[in-house]
């Protein structure tokens, strides 16, 4: 790929989607209008809304006998208006007066808290209840309060007056009316009770037999962020995503419609060329506009109280954050726009193609704004799901550091399927043209003897086996150690690797490095495998030391859940399997797609994709370390041996000096936090021969220029 016919072709179609009058309204114009105008708009309607009914009195029809002391209660009560037998048929008040009528049965206490039966009660078939919902229904009477047969000679008497409330809870008003009359009701009980306990000489407190209040303790910040983190990620992520939505259109399908299309395939440049200019410029206005959405919303909620009385204050470390976990989505998102809309035939069809892939995002938005769904391992690699939730757990301030780093490289895989994608399909002419092209067409993987991987077969290689092997490491985990271990492995590590050499047909011999091993390069890997995880552990773990957590889980596995194992097995499981699976994945199939990059970039990109594949943060620094140096054995002995007994070695020594307490306090480490710095400096110079050892091991290295 050459970067300047690629920055030429991005520049060119940043300028021509940002002279489109749509893509800089979705863009600029729409957040900066309509988050204003919506939640502004929403704020003022619901507070004027709430003044108005607050002011407004409520029409209450009251059919029964009411006792004096309510009917004074009912009369010095703020805007609640008392009608006497409103709407009352005439059989129904005779039946009231004579007390013939039943109430309602009376209904059990139970558990507010078990809501498995809480289902509305339907409406009884009686007369009385047929003529108040009428009545209520024809706005006659906000609510209509039935006291029964009885009422006041129970109140009287010391016993309980039956009554009943009903109301239409679709209408505020009825609603608001059933909430004045319950406030009046609940208060002239409470004094009822209290006259009775004085008349009867009883100590205070006798009728509520336990007092008890609750208190919460989400301070206002934290019920904000609950606030803002339901409601944000859809926002910002869909908002986001429109960013790009027509200027994907116009870079695709646009083209074609207009006859540029032929013109830019006509020119002297590749497909990935053009896919990656034509990406670059999408994925810019993209991000400007989620730049713009998040400085808008922020201000927007600076000025605004959506829930009376609370603060809602973005501060600019958390649209920062927030910005950075947009990247990934916004990334795979575009990714996805291209690929689609170049299948388009003009710009109309391009609409119709990409539409169902923006409603496709708010179905796994929408499940996120639930309440009780929080971010778990479960849920981190889910792709939009995942970013949504963290978004929340950033506004509630609960977000940890290695969440974000398994939602980000999840996040970041998806994003490369994506690429990959895009890149296969703007590798097909007839589909740029305009021709017709099946999707298994373009997804062509079609044996090719004797040629080897590309960066994006690595890239698509490493995303597929590290999803997999997540999901599939988290339903072992009932196995125990060395199972799971081999599973994944040979399962989900090995075998994707051998398959894909196998399928696509590449030369087994330069894809997997698979050379003898000199004795030069053998020596420097010895050398390297033995001092490489000191250096690692007495530098790099103390820049990021992990938390306690993490390394009892690490103790637990090197330990085999206690289990008494001969120590062979232990080399077998814990060195050469890992050595010979992972070796084989990245040192051989995902380094050898790289190789045309250099060999510096190749070593730094397999390294990190290496780091990234043991899904913690606190292990990333060691372990990029060490995928860098058993790629250097690797590429400079032009063998994947010298990595395999780096990697035999490094893992082998660890799970040594895990097991054997004696080994331990004979090198005097017992009680050490950290390994000393005498031994790292051994270490570094035992490491040095090593690199100077592979350096000179392969004269011909013909594989390093692959």
């Amino acid at each position: 790929m050459r970067f300047r016919i690629l920055s030429i072709i991005f520049r060119k179609e940043l300028v021509e989607s940002l002279r489109d009058r749509r893509t800089l309204f979705m863009m600029v114009g729409l957040p900066i209008l309509l988050y204003p105008l919506l939640i502004f708009g929403m704020s003022r309607l619901q507070e004027s809304q709430q003044e108005a009914q607050q002011q407004r009195e409520s029409n209450v029809a009251v059919w029964g006998a009411m006792p004096d002391e309510l009917a004074a209660r009912f009369r010095d009560a703020p805007r609640l208006g008392i009608l006497p037998w409103a709407e009352v048929p005439a059989g129904v008040r005779q039946a009231l007066e004579a007390g013939t009528v039943e109430p309602p049965p009376v209904e059990p206490p139970r558990r507010e808290a078990d809501d498995r039966d809480a289902k509305p009660k339907p409406l009884p078939t009686e007369a009385w209840a047929r003529a108040a919902q009428q009545a209520i229904l024809d706005r006659k009477a906000d609510a209509v309060l039935i006291l029964w047969p009885g009422f006041s000679s129970s109140v009287a008497g010391g016993a309980a007056g039956r009554a009943t409330i009903l109301y239409d809870s679709v209408r505020p008003d009825s609603t608001t009316a059933r909430n004045r009359l319950s406030d009046e009701l609940r208060l002239w009980r409470i004094e009822l009770t209290e006259a009775r306990v004085r008349e009867r000489g009883l100590p205070q407190g006798f009728h509520q037999g336990l007092e008890y209040e609750s208190q919460n303790v989400a301070p206002q910040k934290r019920q904000a962020g609950m606030f803002l983190g339901m409601m944000l990620p859809y926002m910002v992520i869909l908002l986001s995503v429109m960013s790009g939505f027509y200027a994907s259109i116009d870079v695709t399908a646009g083209e074609k419609e207009r006859g540029t299309m032929q013109t830019l395939l006509c020119a002297p440049v590749e497909a990935l060329e053009i896919v990656g200019g034509k990406f670059l410029a999408v994925w810019t206005i993209t991000l400007l506009g989620t730049t713009v959405n998040l400085i808008s919303l922020s201000l927007v909620f600076s000025r605004v109280k959506l829930i009376p009385g609370m603060e809602m204050q973005i501060g600019a470390p958390t649209v920062l954050l927030a910005f950075v976990l947009l990247l990934p989505i916004s990334m795979m998102v575009t990714a996805l726009f291209l690929a689609v809309g170049a299948f388009a035939r003009d710009f109309k069809d391009g609409q119709n193609y990409l539409t169902p892939i923006m409603m496709g995002l708010i179905f796994p938005l929408v499940a996120t704004m639930q309440p009780g769904i929080e971010l778990n391992a479960h849920l981190a690699f889910v792709p939009v799901v995942n970013i949504a939730l963290l978004i929340k757990a950033v506004f509630l301030g609960e977000w940890m550091a290695d969440m974000v780093f398994l939602v980000m490289i999840s996040s970041i895989c998806y994003a490369a399927i994506a690429l990959v994608f895009a890149a296969q399909v703007f590798e097909r002419n007839n589909v740029l043209l305009g021709g017709k092209e099946t999707l298994g067409g373009v997804l062509d993987f079609s044996r090719t003897p004797g040629a080897r991987p590309t960066p994006g077969v690595s890239m698509l290689l490493f995303s597929v086996v590290l999803v997999i092997a997540f999901y599939a490491s988290l339903s072992l985990t009932k196995l125990s150690v060395p199972g799971m271990l081999l599973i994944v492995q040979y399962g989900f590590f090995l075998l994707p690797a051998l398959a894909l050499v196998y399928a696509k047909g590449y030369d087994w011999r330069e894809t997997l490095s698979l050379r003898r091993l000199p004795w030069r390069g053998l020596l420097g890997a010895l050398l390297i495998g033995l001092s490489a995880w000191a250096v690692a552990s007495g530098i790099l773990i103390r820049l990021l030391p992990p938390p306690e957590s993490l390394v009892k889980a690490l103790e637990k596995i090197l330990m085999m859940d206690d289990r008494t194992v001969p120590l062979w097995q232990v080399w077998l499981l814990m060195a050469v399997t890992p050595a010979l699976c992972e070796e084989t994945l990245f040192r051989g199939v995902i380094l050898s797609g790289f190789r045309r990059l250099g060999m510096w970039p190749a070593l730094l990109i397999s390294g990190l994709l290496f780091g990234l594949a043991h899904a913690s943060i606190y292990r990333l620094l060691p372990t990029f370390f060490l995928g860098v140096l058993f790629g250097y054995a690797v590429w400079m002995t032009g063998s994947l041996w010298a990595g395999v007994i780096c990697h035999a070695l490094n893992n082998g020594l660890m799970a040594l000096l895990a097991r054997s307490r004696e080994t331990v306090e004979q090198f005097g480490l017992a009680g050490q936090k950290y390994l000393p710095w005498e031994y790292v400096g051994i270490a570094a110079v035992v490491l040095a021969a090593g690199l100077w050892l592979v350096r000179g091991a392969a004269p011909q290295r013909s594989s390093t220029t692959a």
